[in-house]
């Protein structure tokens, strides 16, 4: 029941951290690109939209409104 709980508080935070920011925005290391003697280092940038941050709030809430009726 425990681990519920900690769940569901780790989701409202993110929840409230992306939709603070109105999306967040990370980059990650891609293939390095090597023509001839020439050696390129490539990134891809990811994005997480705002519904994704409302969807984890209302699903943590809701994990933790079932857990505190339980108990």
């Amino acid at each position: 029941m425990r681990s519920k709980m900690i769940v569901a508080v780790i989701l409202i935070g993110l929840g409230i951290v992306v939709l603070a920011y109105s999306g967040i925005t990370y980059k990650t290391r891609g293939k390095p690109v090597e023509i001839g003697p020439l050696h390129i280092e490539t990134t891809k940038s990811h994005f997480i939209p705002p519904v994704a941050g409302a969807v984890a709030l209302v699903g943590g809430i809701v994990l933790l409104a079932l857990d505190t009726r339980k108990a």
